[in-house]
C-alpha cells in the first residue's frame, strides 16, 4: 500500500485553493453568499491560506433546512469557505482514494453518477436473471442518516493508514468533528 506524506501543502496552496473556488462556484454563481465571497475573492482565499499555513483554521456553522428530491431530506450546508476548502481536500484526496474503491459504487464519483449507475445495475439483472429469462430479486435500499452515524474514528483511522502527514489529518479531524458538533447542536436544540 502507498504512503502519502506531505498533501497538507498541496491542499493549502493558493493555486489548489484558487482551482477549488472554480471548481465550487460552478451552477452556484448566482447565490447570495457566493457573490458576496467572490467580492473580495483574493483577499478571501489568501486569508484562508494563512489560517491553514497557521493551523488556527477552525470549520464555521453549518445552515440546516428541508428540500424534497423526492421525499424529504434534512440538509447542513457549510459556509462558503468551508466549501471550498471541501473541494481542495477532495482534489487532493480524491486520486489517493478512488483506486479504492468498489466498481459498483456510483454516488459522488467523478465520471460515475446516477445514469452510469442505473446502466450498471441493468446490466448486472440482465447477466444475473440469463437476459430476462429467470427471475431475479433487487433489494433498493437507504441507510437513514448514514453520514450522522459515521464513526468518525474509524473514518480517521482508515485515513491513517494511507496518509502519513500530522498537518492533514488535524484538518480532515477538523471538518469531520465540525459536523458532529453542529450535529449535536441541532440534537440538544430539538430535546429542548
Amino acid at each position: 500500500m502507498k504512503i502519502y506524506k506531505n498533501v497538507f501543502e498541496k491542499i493549502i496552496s493558493p493555486e489548489n485553493l484558487f482551482s477549488a473556488w472554480d471548481n465550487f462556484k460552478v451552477g452556484k454563481i448566482k447565490k447570495k453568499d457566493v457573490q458576496e465571497f467572490e467580492w473580495k475573492l483574493e483577499q478571501n482565499i489568501f486569508q484562508l491560506h494563512r489560517e491553514l499555513g497557521r493551523c488556527t483554521y477552525r470549520h464555521g456553522s453549518y445552515a440546516s433546512f428541508y428540500i424534497r428530491d423526492p421525499k424529504q431530506r434534512h440538509i447542513h450546508k457549510a459556509e462558503v469557505r468551508d466549501r471550498i476548502l471541501h473541494h481542495a481536500v477532495f482534489s487532493i484526496f480524491n486520486p489517493i482514494f478512488e483506486p479504492t474503491f468498489i466498481s459498483c459504487s456510483f454516488s459522488c464519483r467523478i465520471d460515475k453518477g446516477n445514469h452510469r449507475g442505473v446502466s450498471a445495475l441493468e446490466n448486472f439483472i440482465r447477466r444475473t436473471n440469463k437476459n430476462y429469462s429467470q427471475p431475479c430479486f433487487v433489494l433498493k435500499c437507504d441507510i437513514k442518516k448514514f453520514f450522522d452515524s459515521v464513526n468518525h474514528s474509524i473514518l480517521l483511522g482508515i485515513i491513517k493508514k494511507r496518509v502519513k502527514d500530522k498537518k492533514a489529518i488535524w484538518l480532515l479531524r477538523e471538518i469531520i468533528d465540525s459536523y458532529r458538533t453542529a450535529f449535536q447542536r441541532e440534537r440538544e436544540r430539538e430535546r429542548e
